[in-house]
């Protein structure tokens, strides 16, 4: 199969640019032939000259229709992929490949469609009153957009000309989303999208081999952004109430607040931004990942890292991660934002003598060997690609048709 993947790259690095590397050497490995077209927004600046300039091509970037244009002439593609269109790309590419005949399929990595700040989040709390508007005028009145309300205007008119002028309805042909509570949001909001329009497909790790209890150390680890929405404040106040060994792994805003907690105990180690290998590794000792989100999250990487180790998870009871986090299966839930609940999870957690909390281990692994594999992953991929070019080849014989887990 000939795929075409696009992807815009933000600024800052994060899991979107994860996603679209792991599922092109994905479809590589298998032998597909695949050509990649990247788009940047490192080329963004604040200038007045390029403010001017994005405010028409946000809409319809010309410039990237012609490079699409280029990449169907010499490649021919079968199916087109794209993992993120904001802001270069713009919906140009939709609406060419639409005119070439070729099916779109979109990951959807965040709820920048219908939310101006991506997150449904608003000053540290979930927020939803913009999913059901087709011109929402709540995002612009708090500028959830880069904290302005002029930039948060622009985007919104963007998404709401196209949900005008049907873009999202009719030229993407397929929209895949990492969990059935995001297809659920998509599906009920102002995008008008049809339910078989959205298919479910997770993400995927490697397989970073299941680690027994007994080979554990006492500690707990915490992998994240240091900031608000992923409660790490949430953390340290209940460690206060119940003190525990704690390694902190990630870089933030609330960096400097962490540093000096860390500082006053010799059982909180500080460990800074650190890279796959060095996460696997803590991941593996731990007695478990402490995960206090206080938003909707995609599909975590980090909890599904902790699933390929056996590791099990104390996770906020918010929905989405409630789906994916099981309380007393592969982990263990606590109120949402409520630090004396986490302590109080943490406090009764004792693998050491409870043989109900180590089946949580086993659990763990089970999860990530049912759902999170590479070539698990690979298959429901395929089957979405061979469901929206309706092949009924031997190529296409022997993948689910069912899209969602």
């Amino acid at each position: 199969m000939r795929i075409l993947v696009i992807h815009n790259k933000y600024k800052i690095r994060g899991g979107e640019d994860s996603c679209f590397e792991t599922e092109t050497g994905l479809l590589r490995e298998h032998g597909h032939k695949v050509r990649t077209l990247i788009f940047d927004n490192d080329v963004i600046d604040s200038s007045l000259i390029t403010t001017i300039k994005l405010s028409y091509k946000l809409f319809y970037n010309s410039d990237s229709a012609v490079a699409l244009e280029k990449e169907i002439q010499e490649f021919r593609p079968q199916i087109i992929h794209v993992h993120n269109f904001f802001y270069i790309a713009s919906p140009a590419v939709f609406y060419v490949a639409h005119k070439h005949h070729i099916p779109v399929v979109l990951t959807v990595h965040n709820f920048r469609m219908i939310c101006a700040g991506a997150l449904l989040l608003r000053d540290g709390k979930v927020c939803e009153k913009c999913i059901h508007s087709k011109f929402p005028v709540d995002g612009i009145i708090h500028g959830c957009y880069g904290g302005s309300a002029m930039q948060t205007a622009h985007l919104t008119c963007m998404t709401s000309f196209h949900k005008l002028a049907g873009t999202w309805r009719k030229k993407v042909t397929r929209y895949i989303v990492l969990n059935n509570f995001a297809k659920r949001k998509l599906h009920n909001s102002s995008l008008g999208l049809k339910s078989d329009q959205i298919a479910v497909k997770p993400n995927c790790v490697p397989d970073n081999g299941y680690t027994l209890p007994n080979d554990r150390e006492d500690y707990f680890v915490f992998v994240g952004r240091l900031s608000q929405e992923k409660g790490i404040d949430v953390l340290l106040k209940a460690r206060d109430r119940f003190p525990f060994k704690l390694k902190i792994i990630g870089t933030g805003p609330l960096e400097e607040l962490v540093q000096e907690y860390a500082a006053k105990y010799d059982d909180v180690e500080y460990c800074g931004f650190q890279n796959s290998s060095f996460i696997t590794e803590m991941l593996k000792k731990s007695k478990g990942l402490i995960f206090p989100s206080v938003w909707y999250e995609g599909m975590p990487i980090t909890i599904l890292e902790a699933f390929s180790t056996g590791t099990p998870v104390i996770a906020s009871d918010i929905d989405n991660i409630n789906e994916i986090v099981e309380n007393n299966v592969n982990g263990i839930h606590f109120r949402l934002g409520d630090s004396d609940s986490l302590a109080d999870a943490l406090k009764t957690f004792n693998p050491d003598i409870d043989e109900s909390q180590r089946f949580l281990y086993k659990q763990a692994r089970k999860t990530f060997e049912r759902k999170y594999t590479r070539e698990g992953n690979y298959e429901l991929l395929m089957a979405v690609y061979h469901d929206v070019i309706g092949s009924d080849s031997e190529e296409s014989a022997g993948y689910s048709t069912k899209l969602a887990i």
